[in-house]
């Protein structure tokens, strides 16, 4: 029996238009909600990440607390609290309660989360795993606290608000309550806890308070009370435009003139460069951008490869700096050598400036725990100054880590090294792979210019591991002619008359002297405590700081 044809117009009844909350909650593996482990961590990052931006926004030094309860097998509490400039009635609900709606994604400036979807993430995840709303107390610093509910309504991608009310007592920041089941704490290398310990390292500006649900606490203080630089907004740098990206620009431009549109719609075209295009394209510059054809738009972008711009605009980046990391890797994993180092700007495809920093910290606690009492080798991933635990083996940074030659700089065995690699991305536009945003995408310019960062800062560390070799080495020699000195000066005793104890002294002092252990351990000791910048760093004391003071001075009463 030959089977009836259906009819576009049967098929056309069953298409229907789905909003992106639905779309997220059918696919909520594609925001790193899956895994137990890794989607409790997930949350605590979404939070936090909206957290440090609001308060570095705001030029706020922040101070964050995180707490997590366990409410049952699987069933967790999490409650994230910090003093940023909070959110008003109108804002709170897109914050919380609307998928790619917030500050960041329409704007090319440098933050840590890009689309508008992790808090109201968590939000969709405690809806459907509970069936509970997340409980909001946010405040500003002239309006009064209020308090509320929210959940979203998937179908129209739409916050639904409840129990809103005014709160009496003076509150100043945001704090979020939510609750979830299917998900498990793990004090792991992926667990909330290393999370917040990497996020301190990155941002030594934050102090961040935990208490975990055994009663676990912990405190990372800040290590530097400057607030970073804030990044501005940004235009794209004409060498990392693509055709369709200038067609796009050209399309909702203010500029009536294509030259006006190409000097005040990207980075570095001043007048200068303007004649230089015309020069190189078939067409008037003066025409409506709004009318640019494709092949008029590939004219330009073979122009713009053809000229020498100015570097990118260094005002939208904010780099950690290098001291600052330097004094963040000391004070948390406590190495006896660090050495960081922070790249000039670079572009990549889509006219998006970046900039990559690199820290390597040897000896001491660096490195990771390795089976048995030794340690390996640890990679730190971030991107702008946010953790990346996920997705270790994919990704730019460990591609890069992997493919550097370590053997060169004194690097024999990875798998027993103390040695932390600490690789900060920083971009307006960060190019990850995911929606999850746990790897970046390997773009040939990243590539390279990762590859040379480590490189710079490997070539640093080698010369004091190899002298710390060296220093082994020779202390081995040292003890091996030690054990004959008190026979040879018992006999130059018998000799010269001399007394044994003067002898002895200087004997060991013509071994150290012909091994040169003296200046090999003095070049070692000024390498380990090389010196800071010299910053005037404003000791003000937090409320939060002020707290645990006055709560441990009546705990010692």
């Amino acid at each position: 029996m030959a089977m009836e044809h259906i009819q576009a117009e049967e098929l056309a009844k069953e298409f229907k238009e789905h909003s992106v909350a639905e779309f997220f909650k059918k696919n909520k593996q594609m925001l790193g909600l899956y895994g137990k482990i890794r989607t409790m961590t997930t949350i605590v990052h979404e939070y936090v990440t909206n957290s440090l931006d609001a308060c570095e926004e705001s030029n706020i030094l922040p101070n964050i607390e995180v707490q997590i309860k366990e409410l049952g097998n699987e069933y967790y509490e999490i409650i994230v609290t910090d003093n940023g400039p909070g959110l008003t009635e109108k804002t709170v609900g897109k914050a919380f309660g609307q998928l790619l709606a917030g500050t960041k994604f329409h704007r090319m400036i440098q933050m840590r989360g890009q689309q508008g979807i992790g808090a109201s993430g968590g939000t969709m995840l405690s809806q459907m795993t509970t069936g509970k709303a997340v409980k909001v107390l946010t405040g500003t610093e002239k309006g009064k606290a209020i308090s509320l509910e929210i959940t979203i309504d998937p179908k129209k991608n739409v916050p639904k608000i409840t129990n809103m009310q005014t709160v009496e007592r003076k509150f100043q920041g945001t704090k979020v309550q939510a609750k979830f089941k299917d998900v498990i704490y793990r004090d792991s290398s992926t667990g909330p806890l290393e999370y917040l310990r990497r996020t301190a390292i990155a941002n030594p500006h934050a102090r961040i308070k935990f208490k975990g649900p055994k009663g676990q606490k912990a405190l990372f203080k800040r290590t530097i009370k400057i607030i970073p630089k804030k990044a501005k907004e940004m235009k794209p740098h004409p060498h990392g435009v693509t055709v369709d990206e200038l067609i796009s620009m050209s399309k909702y431009t203010d500029a009536k003139k294509v030259a006006s549109f190409l000097k005040n719609d990207f980075d570095r075209t001043g007048s200068t460069s303007i004649e230089k295009i015309e020069k190189k394209v078939k067409f008037d510059l003066n025409k409506d951008p709004k009318q640019l054809s494709w092949q008029e738009s590939e004219e330009i972008i073979k122009a713009f490869k053809k000229i020498d711009f100015i570097a990118p605009n260094t005002d939208g980046l904010s780099p950690i700096g290098e001291n600052r990391i330097k004094k963040s890797l000391n004070a948390i994993v406590a190495p006896e050598f660090v050495h960081t180092i922070t790249r000039k700007p670079k572009v990549y495809a889509g006219g998006f400036p970046f900039q990559i920093e690199v820290g390597i910290a040897y000896g001491g606690n660096a490195g990771k725990k390795a089976d048995g009492e030794g340690r390996s080798l640890e990679i730190m991933r971030f991107a702008n100054r946010a953790p990346l635990l996920f997705d270790a083996g994919s990704g730019a940074i460990s591609k890069a880590v992997q493919s550097v030659e370590w053997k060169r700089y004194g690097v024999r065995d990875l798998d027993s090294i103390p040695l932390t690699v600490f690789v900060n991305f920083i971009s307006a536009h960060v190019p990850y792979m995911g929606a999850g945003k746990q790897a970046i995408a390997d773009e040939d310019e990243i590539m390279e210019e990762l590859r040379l960062s480590l490189m710079d800062c490997g070539r640093k560390t080698a010369t004091y591991i190899k002298r710390k070799l060296r220093e082994k080495e020779r202390l081995m020699q040292q003890d091996m002619f030690y054990k004959y000195i008190p026979e040879i000066a018992r006999a130059l005793k018998n000799i010269t008359g001399e007394k044994e104890e003067f002898l002895t002294t200087k004997l060991e002092k013509l071994v150290k002297e012909k091994l040169g252990l003296e200046k090999l351990q003095e070049n070692l000791k000024q390498e380990e405590t090389e010196p800071l910048e010299n910053e005037v760093i404003e000791e003000v004391e937090t409320s939060g700081e002020k707290e645990d003071k006055e709560k441990n001075t009546k705990e010692n009463k």
